[in-house]
């Protein structure tokens, strides 16, 4: 995983304050919000300004600062203050929804589960693998397609792919090792290809 942590809690509270910010992000302030924030029980004790304050550089920083408060006492006060390892209890968890409770059983608990953020979602659209837009329909097409033990490490290829060579403005075609099987980007190249012709006729 991008995200850096070192148990359960840590990749839960990463993966919250991923939302709507890029991993490397997120993994400047980690360290030093773990510092001040160990564990759930320090987290819930902690005042919302605090809370800001460690994650102010990133977005959303005072909705995510709210999540992770309560989310930190849903912990303690539900779960004895452990990463609860289902997807019905992390998802009644604050800030916690499917997307993050899929990463955090795929990734921590060995539980099959296909992550789709927006990379998987558009990739999944591009390779023909699905007609679908909403993440939830998304998910259930690739797990149609996909045996279960495949299904964090495909949609987790994805999503990588998706951040470093199939970007969303300008997907880089060219140096794509999935274009013969991409009906999206061959359609592209040999438009082209079709219009750098014609112009250089």
């Amino acid at each position: 995983m991008p995200l850096r942590h070192r148990n359960a809690f840590q990749l839960l509270v990463a993966t919250i304050l991923s939302a709507q910010c890029t991993d490397a992000a997120v993994n400047r302030v980690t360290p030093g919000f773990f510092r001040l924030f160990p564990d759930a029980c320090g987290l819930a004790a902690a005042s919302t300004g605090a809370i800001e304050s460690a994650i102010r550089t990133l977005g959303l920083y005072r909705v995510k600062a709210r999540s992770l408060k309560r989310c930190a006492a849903q912990l303690v006060e539900e779960f004895g203050g452990r990463v609860p390892s289902t997807l019905e209890d992390l998802t009644r968890l604050a800030g916690v929804g499917r997307k993050t409770a899929n990463v955090l059983l795929g990734h921590l608990f060995g539980a099959p589960a296909v992550i789709v953020d927006t990379h998987c979602a558009r990739l999944a659209r591009r390779l023909g693998l699905t007609r679908e837009h909403e993440p939830r329909k998304i998910e259930r097409d690739l797990e149609e397609l996909l045996p279960p033990p495949l299904w964090t490490s495909f949609s987790q290829r994805l999503i990588l792919h998706g951040r470093q060579v199939c970007r969303a403005r300008k997907p880089a075609c060219g140096r794509c090792v999935l274009l013969r099987l991409c009906p999206t980007g061959a359609r592209e190249v040999t438009a082209a290809e079709a219009d750098r012709r014609r112009r250089g006729s």
